[in-house]
């Protein structure tokens, strides 16, 4: 039993008892209760790889920016390196539930269902990723990869297929990891000095998000807008992350980074009718527009951040996912509408997989 349960239990119980105003059950946006695209029958050419290892071991890893300056922009190939083969099983197990999370939306078929569930369900009985023995690198590698399953596992926790049913005590089993891994980042990551606050804190709390709505944990979503609000209010008048900045000539591709979970969090409150847009002046539709402006004129960011900006990751797509969500809360018309379709689909297995599906089902047809 967790310590909230043990807390609040009894409150709760009065709650219930002498029928108080118990709030409702959390829920994801609208597009969540999507139902299987189409059914597809006859030969079925998807073949159940073997779970990656379930890791278990200390969350000590190798930062890609090992031995750069206090920026902490300058890539170590070596590092970085080390870090994907030792992270490699982690970002496998995120990567592939979110694959198959999508496949089976699309075609329906029951063995893309099962082996998701048996890949998460070994990594929770094997109750990994909850070494208290970790470092920055480790406690990021643990939020990244919850807010991935979790952001998956909503897909089919709310699909109006129900594809969950017949899976209860899996569907069970694999929440309670999923909330101790929450439970593990919201200590992870509470009660940091501001100028320590930057996007991993933003993916903390996306993922803490994601759970909360996942297991129906208000505590965990109060974290998770408390963190959100701490963020937004961060932004300055010219829509610029004092702790991006600082990132030099990464700073505008660290302001792209910081929005997909910032408007995640934004959407998943709203759903919950907590409405976030215009917290510190709009300040999320604010970033949003600065790093549109940014990203086809970098020289505000550069005078901003005292170097010309590196411009690789502005260059990708699907570093735009945030579109959807922020779309979705501040309805995007005109060029910005034009750039978020021309990009289209977004697929973010941080973000649980195929957004675009989630956020405007209808784009396909558009095009």
């Amino acid at each position: 039993m967790s310590a909230f349960t043990r807390i609040f239990r009894p409150a709760l119980l009065t709650l219930a008892l002498f029928g108080g105003a118990a709030q409702a059950a959390l829920v994801p946006p609208q597009g969540y209760y999507e139902g299987i695209e189409k059914i597809k029958t006859g030969e079925n050419r998807f073949r159940c790889e073997s779970a990656p290892k379930p890791y278990t071991g200390a969350l000590q890893f190798r930062s890609k920016y090992e031995g750069s300056d206090k920026a902490r922009a300058t890539l170590n190939v070596a590092s970085e390196k080390a870090f994907r083969k030792s992270t490699e099983d982690i970002t496998t197990l995120e990567k592939g539930v979110s694959k198959m999370v999508g496949q089976y939306m699309r075609d329906g078929r029951p063995q893309q269902l099962d082996c998701a569930l048996s890949w998460l369900g070994t990594w929770a009985r094997a109750d990994a990723l909850m070494s208290k023995d970790y470092n920055h690198t480790g406690k990021s590698m643990r939020k990244w990869a919850l807010g991935s399953m979790s952001g998956s596992w909503l897909r089919l926790k709310f699909s109006n297929a129900h594809p969950l049913a017949a899976h209860q005590a899996e569907a069970e089993l694999i929440e309670k990891w999923f909330a101790r891994l929450a439970e593990q980042t919201v200590r992870d990551w509470s009660d940091l000095p501001l100028e320590k606050i930057n996007n991993h804190s933003y993916w903390a709390a996306w993922s803490v998000m994601a759970t909360a709505v996942a297991t129906d944990r208000r505590d965990l979503f109060d974290w998770a807008v408390k963190e959100y609000k701490i963020g937004v209010n961060q932004i300055d008048d010219q829509g610029f992350l004092p702790n991006e900045i600082k990132r030099r000539q990464r700073a505008l591709a660290y302001h792209n980074y910081a929005l997909p979970p910032l408007a995640m969090i934004a959407s998943f409150a709203q759903a919950n009718g907590v409405d976030l847009r215009a917290e510190n002046n709009f300040a999320l539709q604010r970033l949003g527009e600065g790093v549109l402006y940014g990203a086809r004129d970098p020289r505000h960011f550069a005078e901003r951040a005292g170097e010309k900006q590196d411009m690789k990751d502005l260059k990708v797509d699907t570093k735009y996912a945030w579109l959807e969500p922020w779309c979705a809360l501040y309805h995007c018309v005109g060029d910005t509408l034009e750039r978020k379709q021309d990009m289209q689909p977004f697929n973010s297995f941080r973000l649980g997989g195929d957004v675009t599906r989630v956020y405007d089902p209808n784009a396909e047809s558009k095009k």
